[in-house]
């Protein structure tokens, strides 16, 4: 009953790709799709990379963009998950859908889209907008399911890692274009500049390794999410799926296990 139960997952980020190898690693058929010019930030653990990248390998899974749907289903029951561009829903078959876009706020994503409609976050509330919802915030509850309400609020405060909250994030000083002077995995001080959008320096808030860096030449917002650094330093892999991102999949797999069960006994 797995290997019929495509699940589509809208949006190839850090927190979607786990809940694709979590899904994978439990033998179910995935796929993802995200926009043309994608906003992820860790890029290296990220699906959506291949969407411009045209391949990416995390860990064991193999992303691969894929323009040809009707190749969608056999790609999908092999190693590789398929990313496929598209800002709405596509047309093939989908039993399960999980909105990992993490806008944190209701979109066109709808609780009749699919069999199973799962969303990462606050901004839903199951029942409403989808089946279940999974839990995000850093804490003891990162990572439930819950099939009656919603996560908790955002905060707009990042979650702590090494002890560190807001100083570990890198946001965009202006409107325009980013142009980077550093790459994922480089070691850098506090107060060094990593890059620029215009006119404006963008500058590093901790020391640390940088753990995500949005795409080259992306169009942003003053004040938009552009990049990360992990205050940790060498200790961290950023080829490695991030803790919290395994727990959200954890999440994703439960909800998927138990509907999968109801199904089953339902027949």
């Amino acid at each position: 009953m797995i290997s019929d139960s495509l699940c589509l997952i809208r949006g190839g980020g850090d927190l979607g790709t786990g809940a694709a190898l979590q899904l994978k690693r439990m033998g179910m058929p995935v796929a993802v799709c995200d926009l043309k010019n994608p906003l992820a930030v860790r890029r290296k653990v990220s699906l959506s990379s291949a969407i411009l990248d045209k391949k990416i390998e995390i860990e064991e899974i193999t992303g691969e963009r894929v323009d040809d749907l009707s190749t969608i289903n056999d790609l999908s029951s092999t190693e590789v998950v398929p990313v496929i561009i598209s800002d709405s829903l596509p047309t093939f078959p989908i039993s399960v859908i999980v909105d990992a876009r993490m806008q944190k706020k209701p979109m066109d994503t709808k609780i009749d889209d699919a069999s199973l409609v799962i969303a990462l976050g606050p901004g839903f509330l199951a029942g409403r907008d989808c089946h279940a919802v999974v839990e995000t915030m850093r804490g003891p509850n990162m990572g439930k399911v819950i099939w009656d309400g919603c996560a908790e609020e955002d905060t707009g405060i990042p979650g702590e890692v090494g002890g560190l909250t807001s100083e570990r994030l890198l946001r965009s000083p202006s409107n325009g274009e980013i142009c980077w002077m550093k790459e994922i995995g480089d070691l850098v001080e506090k107060d060094e500049v990593l890059g620029s959008v215009g006119d404006n320096d963008v500058v590093a808030g901790t020391s640390g390794i940088i753990r995500g860096m949005i795409n080259e030449g992306t169009l942003l917002g003053a004040g938009m999410k552009i990049g990360d650094i992990d205050p940790r330093g060498v200790k961290v892999d950023v080829k490695k799926v991030s803790d919290k991102a395994l727990a959200v999949g954890n999440g994703v797999t439960e909800a998927v296990i138990e509907w999968l069960g109801k199904s089953k006994s339902s027949l």
